[in-house]
């Protein structure tokens, strides 16, 4: 199980665990939409120069739209949410970061690798991390209450980063048009839209460091094919809007099916279902076995982290879950 606790999407991994297992394999160990977006790609002769910074900067302008901001020096795009996070601790100081957990491992490992002394809480970090909608749980915090964070942080000189990953299955929670100097937003592209291995995200925040952070990214931190796939999927609000209410649906599929094999549902997003087993390990296992891929947490051994399935899996899901132990 080691393998597998970090991150989802260790689909290799999980390959060499059960070599046996039926193909083809399902990964639900992620948060990403199944039904993605019908982005188009980039032509041949744009795919054989390097992206135009124009069109970068289209993009970062149909996003910060999408976000819901008038400034597009606000927004730096990134070859995923995760490269932002990664770029952060090069350019914030401060000696001290808290992350509000559990939630996603890579926000620990980006500050405490950067050399940050990690907090077990908030008080004295000059860096405080909240992810929000949470993941695994899908806790959510208000406006109200990440902008007094925000000052309390900033009045010690410090930084609130704000991950939005999965802010889109919530509609209307983004701190993204604040404009709070001391908030920094990471928001993702592919999760929503179902495209992770585009690799697209965002970074939004006060354009003075926003601007520092283009300099170290440098000219050329995503590919035509992103770039064309954003442009089209920001501007289209009708596909997001009916991707909201089908991913709602899908939710409350998954939860009535796992409550009927035993699961607790205990929080979660539209997006993914985190829930709960005195024999989660064991069923972990089994379900890697039928060629099904979960997240299990080192931490909370009688938690599981399903992704949405699609309408053909839920046969195999449910012979993989059994009956109610």
């Amino acid at each position: 199980m080691q393998a597998f606790v970090a991150h989802g999407g260790r689909r290799g991994a999980a390959m060499r665990a059960w070599p046996q297992a039926p193909r083809p394999w399902v990964d639900l160990s992620t948060g990403i939409n199944p039904w993605p977006y019908p982005a188009p790609r980039a032509s041949v002769g744009a795919r054989n120069r390097l992206p135009e910074p124009e069109r970068i900067a289209a993009l970062e302008a149909v996003a910060a739209r999408a976000f819901g901001l008038e400034d597009p020096d606000r927004v730096l795009a990134t070859a995923g949410a995760e490269s932002g996070l990664r770029l952060l601790p090069r350019v914030l100081g401060g000696e001290t970061a808290w992350v509000k957990s559990p939630t996603y491992a890579s926000h620990a490992a980006a500050w405490a690798g950067a050399g940050r002394r990690l907090l077990p809480g908030p008080e004295g970090a000059l860096i405080q991390v909240v992810v929000n909608p949470n993941n695994p749980d899908g806790a959510l915090e208000s406006e109200e209450a990440l902008a007094a964070r925000a000052d309390a942080v900033s009045s010690r000189g410090g930084w609130l980063v704000v991950d939005e990953s999965f802010v889109e299955t919530v509609g209307a929670e983004s701190v993204a048009a604040l404009a709070h100097p001391r908030i920094v937003v990471l928001r993702s592209f592919g999760k929503f839209y179902g495209l992770a291995g585009l690799r697209l995200g965002f970074l939004v925040g006060d354009p003075d460091l926003i601007r520092r952070l283009r300099h170290i990214q440098g000219d050329w931190p995503v590919s035509v094919d992103a770039i064309a796939a954003g442009l089209a999927a920001y501007a289209d609000h009708g596909w997001a809007e009916r991707t909201r209410v089908r991913l709602s649906r899908h939710a409350q599929r998954l939860d009535a099916a796992l409550a009927q094999t035993g699961f607790e549902v205990i929080g979660g997003t539209s997006l993914f279902r985190l829930a709960r087993a005195a024999d989660a390990a064991e069923r972990f296992a089994a379900l890697g076995a039928a060629g099904l891929l979960t997240r299990p947490f080192a931490d909370h051994p009688q938690w599981l982290r399903f992704g949405l399935p699609t309408t053909n899996v839920y046969r195999r899901l449910a012979a993989a879950l059994g009956s109610p132990r």
